[in-house]
This record gives C-alpha cells, structure tokens and sequence, in this order.
C-alpha cells in the first residue's frame, strides 16, 4: 500500500461506494449514492464507482495471489483495487437477478479473493487482508423487483458474507423491494431514508473509531 497511503489513511476517513448495476440511473445506483450522500454530510470523505464502467474478468482460481495478495489478472479490478485499501469502508450494492447478486457484483467479489490470506501448512486457517490492517466496515444494499424478501434469495448474503470473510463488518443491510422502473427509488421516501440512515450509521461508525484510536490508540499498544 505505501508508506505515503497509509499515512493519508490515517488522517482522511473514506467510504467507497461501489455500483453494481450497470444502469447508472437505477435504483440500485440512486440507493447507494443516497447512502454515501448522507455520509458525506458527516464530514466523511467519499467517492463513487460503477463496476459496469470496468472490464473485470472472472477469477479463474489460479493460486497467483496466494505470494503477494495481488491478483495476476491485468484488467479493471487493478484500478479498484487501490481504492479498497485506501477506504475504510464501502457500500455495495446490487439489483437482485435469479434469487442472487448480479454477474458484475459477483465478478468483484470473487476477484477479492487475493485479499485473503491463508496459513502455508494448514487452509483451514485463513483471514483477510482487512484484519491485518486493523478491519473495515461495509453497508449492503439490494433492490428487487418482487414485494416479498424471499425473492431476494442470496443476494444480501452474497454480498455479506464474502464481506465480512474479507474483514469488513457489516454495519447495516438495506433491502429494497418492489423497485423495477427507472426512478421508483427516488419516490420511495421510506426506503431513501432507510438508505441515507444506513450511510450515517456507516460514517458515525467510522469517527467513533477515529476518535477512540486517537484516545485510547496509544495507551492500548503502547
């Protein structure tokens, strides 16, 4: 990461929000911007990304980050990669497709792979790359079309679970149901403020950390 990164890490609190519907004007995109928006009103610095904006290819499992934490694989995910490490969190959001996450979603967690870390002797045990830095923090968020949350099947849990294995904690899980026309969000006030309640938790979540490790940080390592 950089001896420079990490000392603008420590300073600069971030959260990355990260698309993956490839409609920039969706529903998925307006509830994760939403979310993000109300971080930022917290003084958080944040930035946007849509994974639909990246070529990135399917992880083929060959074993070439197991050395470095660094995929081989030389497409876009190289250009999000930089921004995983330098946030201190993300929210993530998906459009539910077939009961599960969509192929871009599925793609970028799967390529997060080579952040996980495991003992050379024994795979069984394993941890993130988040861990060693300290651990980070995630919202999650999924839209669907159907009005029952059994119809979202796996997404929220796709989204979640390969999370929380990379080190993230999950503060908050938004699911948004009936959403399918272009624009429905934005006339869904329950579900935006849901979304932007999400983002500040996130954001008071992460200045209660700053603020403990600025007071409590020395004497608990020292």
């Amino acid at each position: 990461m950089g001896e420079k990164n990490l000392k603008r890490r420590s300073l600069i609190i971030k959260i990355l929000g990260v698309v993956g519907s490839k409609r920039k004007n969706g529903n998925t995109s307006f509830l994760v911007q939403r979310a993000v928006e109300a971080a930022k009103e917290e003084g958080i610095e944040t930035e946007v990304i849509f994974l639909g904006d990246y070529s990135i290819a399917d992880c083929t499992g060959c074993e070439g980050c197991k050395d470095e934490f660094k995929c081989v694989i030389d497409d876009g995910m190289q250009k999000i990669y930089p921004r995983l490490l330098e946030a201190d969190a993300i929210v993530l959001g998906s459009p539910t497709y077939f009961y599960n996450v969509s192929a871009d979603v599925k793609a970028f967690i799967d390529r997060c792979y080579c952040f996980e870390m495991f003992a050379a002797d024994d795979r069984s045990v394993w941890m993130g790359v988040n861990e060693v830095l300290g651990g980070k923090y995630a919202v999650v968020i999924v839209v669907c079309e159907q009005h029952s949350e059994s119809d979202m099947g796996f997404a929220a849990e796709g989204m979640a679970k390969p999370l929380e294995a990379l080190g993230y904690r999950i503060i908050d899980t938004v699911k948004a149901l009936g959403l399918f026309k272009q624009g429905e969000a934005l006339k869904d006030e329950k579900i935006l403020e849901q979304s932007a309640k999400a983002g500040k938790r996130l954001a008071k979540t992460l200045k209660l950390r700053k603020e403990l490790e600025i007071k409590w940080g020395p004497s608990l390592i020292g």
